[in-house]
């Protein structure tokens, strides 16, 4: 995890700095529902690289938003899920569905 140091002094500017990224979020969104294998991850999020992938689960680790569980089978099975820091930002992820429906639907009736 970051050290108080390392963060933005604003609250906002520390929870963007910590999930501010379209792909930390759509991971996220995902993990809020079950745990995820890597290949699950990336077949369902088109469009990310296996890099990206890999260095937002690495930075999402890192910062203790989500844990990694290695399982001692041949082949190794790992899986991503919400760790309970990551948890406790569900209401941040519920709040953006929220949002984005009402503005979805706005749009909508604009047509």
């Amino acid at each position: 995890m970051r050290t108080k140091e390392e963060l933005p002094a604003c609250p906002v500017a520390t929870t963007v700095s910590l999930i501010g990224s379209k792909w930390k979020l759509l991971i996220l969104r995902n993990l809020r529902i079950r745990s995820w294998r890597f290949n699950e991850l990336k077949q369902d999020l088109d469009g990310i690289s296996q890099k990206v992938l890999t260095d937002s689960l690495r930075s999402l680790e890192k910062d203790g938003i989500i844990t990694r569980t290695v399982y001692p089978e041949i082949p190794p099975r790992v899986e991503y899920a919400l760790s309970p820091i990551g948890k406790s930002m569900e209401p941040i992820i519920l709040a953006m569905e929220t949002w984005g429906k009402k503005y979805q639907a706005l749009l909508s009736e604009e047509k």
